[in-house]
Formats: C-alpha cells, structure tokens, sequence
C-alpha cells in the first residue's frame, strides 16, 4: 500500500470511502429496537400520548386512565403490530439513508460533525415518510379510540380500524400526521446528535479524558441520556402529532387540521403548558432507548456476530 501523498510536507487526508451497508448492522438495529420497545418503550409511549390528548391529565392522572383501560395490557396498546414493525424497520431504513447521506455531505468536503448531524437528519426524515408516519399514526389511534368502549360495545380489533381508516380515508388518513412526525424526526435526531457530543466533551473534561480516551459504558450511557432528554425541548411537535392522529372527539377542533392550525388549537385551549404535555415520559423514553442502545450494544454486537459470521461495525 502506497503512502498518502503530501502537500507541503502535510501528509493528505485518506481518500473517503463509502461504508457498506451491512445485514449484520441491520439486524443489531432492529434487534435492539424490538428489545427497546417491548420492555419499558411502549409503556412510556403510551403513557406520552395519553397525556397528550389529554392535556388535563397530569402523570398520574394518565397513568390511572390508561389502566382503567386495560390494566397491565393498557400500557402495551398498539405493541402488536404497529410499534413492532416501527422498531424492527427503523433501524434499517435510518442506518442506511444516514450512511448515504453522510458520505455524499462529507464528499462536498463537510467536516465529521456537520456530516454526522445531516446524515442523522436526512435518515430521520426518511424514516418518518417509509415506515413510522403510518406506525405512530395507528399506535396513536389504539390507544385514543377509548370513547367506543366508554359505551359499552366492543371496540373493533387493530386491523379492522386500519382498514376503515383505509376504507375512508385512504393513504392520507393512515399517513395522518406525518409531516408533523418528520419534523420531530429531523429536529430530534440533529439536537440529539449535536447535544450528546457536548454532553460528552463534558464528560471527558469532567474525568481527564480530553485525549480521546475510550469512555467507559456508563460515560456513554450518560452522555447519551443527556442528549437523548435534553431534546425533549421539541415536545410540542410531538403534542402537535398526537392531537392530529388522536381519535378524541372536540367539536371545537378544527376540520383539517396542519400543524399551524393544530399548534394554535392546543395553544388556545391548554396555553404552553399543554404544549409540553408528555415532556416526562418521553424524556424517561429516551433514557431508556440511550441504555439499550449503549450498555446492551456490545453484548448485542457478539450475540449477532455469532448468527451471522459478520463482523458488526455500527456504532450504538
């Protein structure tokens, strides 16, 4: 292999490679995301997005109200399909338009930072618009369609409400929300990227590791978390998305809600405060999707090098 060409006596930067998109990183994605989401995820989602479209609710009012619903099995309303194809897709659809987009920024001669946050970005967009538009949409809808068995009749099963909100609707009415979702996405995802790196720089001054020293798992785990819940600040998007897929029934809420008019619904019947409605829950989400991903990312690593042969060489 030849040396690297020198410019003035200055060695030249490595050429850029394109990094290949392996099965092996893929099933470590999906197989933590289906972890993630079967523990304590779902319940945090559900307990979110009650609280969200019932903004008079605080924690533990959502909480009494999600189990007079169903008990234990209130918490994990729309698991089954909807948050499981949601986890087990995310991962592969955001991996691999990242990567993508990561390479192509960095080819326009990006630094690592701005490239890693654009290819965040651009994966999270992409991942609202193939798979979680329509996952979150009917999770949302499971868990606020509580106003059919509020009178006694059987509430109809998950695919039968796909298939009448299909049957009405359409792809539009399945999709509702979306554009609100990919905004949180790309706003998620930039923020999370960006902060965490703070929160590490942090961490390494805070325990003499500005040499770039490996950080140990729980330093990882905490530069994460703190990524993870310091972007919560975009809550009101998310209240935003929930009040657009919700299934309450207001007759002062307007027709065809956008985001613009549902942000001055919300605004005019719950003020700021009900703009930030789930913020908790969804910070404590996050935590727990930062500790699966981070402190069970090296015993996932070699539990999938094992099934497939692959050297695994994503990053968590």
């Amino acid at each position: 292999m030849s040396a690297p060409a020198t410019v003035a006596g200055i060695p030249a930067p490595p050429p850029l490679e394109k990094k290949p998109v392996k099965f092996s990183n893929l099933l470590l994605g999906a197989g933590l995301n289906m972890f993630e989401v079967t523990t304590l995820g779902q319940p945090l989602e559900v307990a979110k997005t009650t609280m969200a479209a019932n903004r008079a609710d605080g924690f533990a009012g959502a909480i009494s109200r999600i189990w007079a619903r169903g008990g234990v099995l209130g918490f994990y309303q729309g698991l089954i399909p909807w948050a499981w194809i949601e986890a087990s897709t995310k991962g592969a659809v955001l991996l691999f338009v990242a990567s993508e987009a990561e390479y192509y920024v960095k080819a326009f001669g990006a630094p690592d930072f701005v490239a890693g946050i654009s290819g965040g970005m651009a994966g999270g967009l992409a991942q609202a618009y193939a798979t979680m538009g329509f996952c979150t949409c009917m999770k949302t809808v499971e868990i606020t369609k509580h106003k059919v068995a509020s009178t006694g009749a059987k509430p109809p099963g998950t695919m039968a409400t796909f298939m009448d909100i299909w049957r009405r609707e359409g792809i539009r009415g399945i999709n509702r929300g979306v554009n609100a979702v990919a905004v949180r996405q790309v706003t998620n995802w930039g923020s999370r990227f960006g902060l965490s790196r703070v929160a590490e720089q942090g961490i390494r001054r805070a325990t003499g590791k500005e040499g770039g020293e490996k950080l140990g798992v729980m330093e990882k785990v905490l530069a994460s978390a703190l990524g993870g819940g310091l972007s919560a600040w975009n809550q009101p998007i998310e209240v935003i998305r929930v009040e657009m897929q919700s299934k309450t029934v207001d007759p002062n809420r307007p027709k065809n809600l956008t985001v613009g008019t549902t942000f001055k619904y919300i605004y005019s019947q719950n003020g700021m405060k009900g703009l930030y409605r789930g913020v908790a829950p969804r910070i404590g989400l996050g935590v727990w999707q930062t500790v699966c991903m981070v402190a069970l990312g090296d015993i996932a690593k070699e539990w999938v090098e094992k099934i497939t042969g692959d050297k695994v060489t994503a990053k968590h």
